[in-house]
């Protein structure tokens, strides 16, 4: 169970991310949408580590990460894809997923030095990083450099490095951002299979709504840092707050009904811990 309470951050007079509480629970895909500048991508860096916030708390599971920088993060249980690719680029595809797999798995690769052990352990991490580059169709392309891939392949590439870590938390900020028609399918059926395992929370920074309505289970809606809707796709879609927030158009009709009576899970700081 991932939680972000009250979480705040401030850069001089301007506050970025506005006492933002959310709780996410494994099995769930929540995305996360709003205007160019609402804070997506801020609440991103504070909650995996990358920016240090002004207030508020982060936890996993109950666990205070607020204490721990990006490695402890990650080592807790969060994985983060970028919207920037961050890879290793004059290594090969291959070795860039071995050493993921290596840094999150306990073997005898971090003890002593039996040239036999180690190689063993070696051959294992070896066979689980192919597993992986099968599952994001780059088999065959184990060992080019990394500086050599099209953009799409670095993306699909990253996703693979996330899977290697296997966090409990998975956040993908804009993960098909750049890609073709014929590249962005790899990365949203990895998603959806990620989707099918109980265990795993994801989050997802996403502008295409096509996406964000096939994918999501819950929407929260940022702008200008703070929350200010919060639900199923279909209702918060439809919400005047994000026709005029988000979408930056005003709604044909608004009744006296429903403006006396929003729904209480779009009114502005309305989070709820038992949303899909």
């Amino acid at each position: 169970m991932l939680e972000t309470r009250e979480l705040t951050v401030r850069f001089g007079g301007h506050v970025a991310v506005n006492a933002v509480s959310c709780v996410f629970a494994p099995g769930t895909l929540t995305a996360i949408v709003g205007p160019n500048g609402a804070g997506k991508t801020t609440y991103f860096n504070l909650v995996s580590g990358q920016l240090r916030a002004t207030s508020g708390d982060v936890l996993l599971n109950g666990r205070s990460l607020s204490g721990l920088g990006t490695a402890g993060r990650t080592r807790a249980g969060l994985g983060r894809a970028f919207q920037l690719t961050n890879l290793f680029p004059n290594l090969s595809v291959l070795e860039n997923v071995r050493l993921a797999v290596q840094s999150s798995r306990a073997g005898r690769h971090w003890r002593g030095f039996h040239l036999w052990s180690i190689w063993s352990d070696h051959r294992e991490l070896t066979q689980h990083s192919l597993q992986i580059l099968d599952q994001v169709s780059m088999l065959e392309k184990q060992a080019l450099p990394v500086a050599s891939l099209p953009h799409g392949d670095q993306r699909k590439l990253e996703v693979a490095l996330l899977m290697a870590l296997d966090p409990s938390v998975y956040m993908f900020d804009e993960p098909t951002a750049g890609m073709g028609a014929d590249e962005a399918p790899v990365i949203l059926n990895l998603i959806r299979a990620l989707k099918r395992d109980p265990s795993k929370t994801i989050l997802l920074v996403e502008h295409k709504m096509d996406v964000v309505r096939e994918l999501a289970d819950r929407i929260i809606v940022l702008h200008n840092g703070t929350l200010v809707a919060d639900g199923e796709p279909a209702a918060v879609i439809a919400s005047a707050v994000v026709q005029e927030a988000y979408l930056g158009v005003a709604p044909r009709t608004a009744s006296a009904q429903d403006a006396a009576h929003p729904h209480p899970s779009l009114s502005p700081r309305a989070v709820r811990s038992d949303a899909p």
